[in-house]
């Protein structure tokens, strides 16, 4: 299977043309959440991204095996190989197990996750039931000379595998500028040196998540899951592997030095990478303190909302901008993406509502086919989806219009064009209408006003009947008696 799609390689800094080497199946491993705490709108950004390539890989016929983790154990404070790990952390605060603290924001982020409307993975494994075989995958390394063990800790040794593989290839890092920004910390003197990172962590007293293995009790570094759970789902070498820009360094380039040692060659072919959700220009997440959860930005209760935004208003807000650019968080922006939103759809509501028409000026073939080119060029360049977005809302001008009885459409011609819209604002971008949106509502008005109407009709009170119906049109409500009740669309007709 050959497609022009075009994707940006974080490896190689350029786009690339994505052809599946061995065949039409895709694998593809996101780095999902560390369940320590609620999701947030950064959790959802690398969330809608990914199911947008998900979406339009499946779209374009691709099989795409989708891998999705969960780091419920091995994310220590501040990324760093000492500390405690963050989900220990927190279940010590409040008296719980581990595994109650994972699975209760695991829970939730699946809930957050289908309310945005994303597909879920087709395997989603957890770093805690995958421990034998990060065990075996530190073994290889050990064996092949890049790890070694101290004190019930193994390491990686980072300047052995820099002299002959060449360390820092994603993120651009030198070992040179990496050795005078580092410097040792206390606790780490079983390391030989600063640079190296933990593949197996010895437990300290108390340390409430640890496992048997070769080297004495612990838990396994943060680095390896990914590695070690991609490969197994996936095998050696895979297609994709995406996450946050933040995880550039040190998560995935840690993750290439430890495939090259242990199989001698690197597992993944396209990086790929969304830019964070800010606020004021500052990365959003919990370390910062400025983070919005998801259940926050859904209820309005935080004293950073103005309002509540539903779950597509944000999925649209996310759309906006592309996805390796920055996104900075306001409410303004997000009143703005509800207003686009509802726009779009009602679009697509008007566009089920139409009939084929021999007369007025009929939409040619072309207009159709410049609208389809048009939109599969934005998303085969690196997903465009801001630029989509403005295509299809180019195109709405032409649906009022048809709407209006100023243009005229064939069958054939309209099948093109509600499967246009369809698939893309449906299938692929994984919009849909939300019972809460303003078109619902206005239906619900029109269903109360309709009812009225019809009360007036029996009575033949004609007056208030013509003047419901007159004032609705002038409002640019199109309102048609039918043998069923009534049919109405946005704009007027001829």
């Amino acid at each position: 299977m050959e497609h022009e799609l075009m994707i940006y390689n974080t490896l190689k800094r350029e786009k690339e043309r994505f052809i599946p080497l061995h065949s039409p199946f895709v694998g593809m491993y996101v780095c999902g959440p560390t369940v320590y705490g609620d999701a947030h709108l950064g959790h959802a950004r690398a969330a809608i991204t990914f199911d947008v390539l998900f979406r339009y890989l499946c779209y374009l016929g691709y099989k795409v095996r989708y891998v999705r983790n969960i780091t419920d154990v091995g994310h220590l404070v501040d990324d760093a190989d000492e500390g405690e790990d963050k989900i220990a952390r927190v279940a010590k605060t409040r008296q719980l197990e581990p595994m109650e603290i994972a699975r209760h924001y695991t829970i939730g982020y699946h809930k957050n996750m289908e309310q945005l409307n994303t597909l879920p993975p087709a395997i989603e494994p957890l770093a805690s039931g995958h421990i034998i075989e990060q065990q075996q995958f530190i073994k290889q390394i050990i064996a092949n000379g890049f790890a070694y063990e101290n004190d019930g800790n193994v390491y990686f040794d980072v300047k052995n595998y820099n002299r002959q593989h060449g360390y820092g290839k994603l993120s651009g890092r030198k070992i040179d500028e990496l050795e005078s920004n580092t410097r040792k910390l206390d606790g780490q003197e079983t390391k030989r040196d600063p640079l190296d990172f933990a593949l197996w962590k010895k437990a300290a007293p108390g340390h409430l998540m640890h496992w048997p293995s070769p080297w004495g009790e612990g838990f396994p570094g943060w680095h390896v899951e990914c590695s070690c759970m991609s490969q197994k789902y996936l095998g050696e070498t895979f297609d994709i592997h995406g996450g946050g820009l933040d995880l550039i360094f040190p998560h995935h380039e840690c993750e290439i030095a430890q495939s090259v040692a242990a199989n001698k060659q690197e597992a993944v072919r396209y990086w790929m990478h969304n830019n964070l959700i800010t606020v004021n220009g500052q990365k959003m997440g919990k370390s910062k303190g400025n983070f919005i959860t998801l259940d926050q930005l859904f209820s309005g209760e935080s004293d950073a909302l103005e309002q509540a935004y539903s779950p597509m208003t944000t999925r649209f807000f996310i759309l906006q901008a592309h996805y390796r650019s920055p996104l900075d968080f306001s409410n303004d922006a997000l009143k703005a993406a509800r207003k686009g939103y509802d726009r779009l759809l009602s679009a697509i509501v008007a566009l089920d509502k139409i009939a084929p028409s021999s007369t007025g000026n009929q939409v040619e073939d072309a207009e159709i086919e410049a609208l389809e080119q048009t939109c599969r060029e934005a998303l085969d360049d690196d997903l465009n989806t801001p630029v989509l977005l403005s295509r299809l809302f180019d195109g709405t001008h032409l649906i009022y219009n048809i709407m209006a009885g100023t243009r005229g459409i064939s069958p054939g011609n309209l099948a093109r064009l509600q499967q246009l819209y369809h698939g893309i604002v449906i299938d692929i971008l994984g919009l849909k209408q939300e019972t809460t949106s303003d078109t619902m509502l206005l239906g619900k008005v029109l269903d109360i006003l309709m009812e009225v109407r019809g009360k007036a009709r029996e009575g033949k009170d004609w007056a208030t009947s013509d003047r419901i119906r007159d004032e609705l049109k002038q409002a640019g409500i199109t309102i048609k008696d039918t043998k069923e009740g009534y049919e109405w669309h946005v704009g007027n007709d001829s």
